[in-house]
């Protein structure tokens, strides 16, 4: 079990209040949990709802076409590490 970073943190609230997941704890959020199937359980409405979210709060463009953009939606740490890398 790996603690999340405090950037990290701040990305799970984003997500938990985005999708209203009124069940969910930032910090039960594991930073190399998978946010797709068997993990979170996102699916690609909620992806999306994401890229709307992080583009608002952060200036961050994602692409669904983009491989980048997919893979960096694997984990919460993947997730942060592209936001902190591309934010403006």
């Amino acid at each position: 079990m790996n603690a999340q970073a405090e950037q990290e943190n701040e990305l799970a609230e984003l997500i938990i209040e985005t999708l209203n997941l009124e069940d969910v704890r930032a910090e039960e959020i594991q930073p190399d949990d998978l946010l797709f199937g068997d993990g979170l359980g996102l699916d690609s409405i909620d992806a999306l709802e994401l890229v709307l979210a992080i583009s608002q709060k952060y200036g961050v463009q994602l692409k669904a076409d983009d491989e980048y953009s997919r893979d960096a939606f694997a984990t919460l740490r993947s997730l942060n590490l592209f936001v902190q890398k591309h934010r403006t």
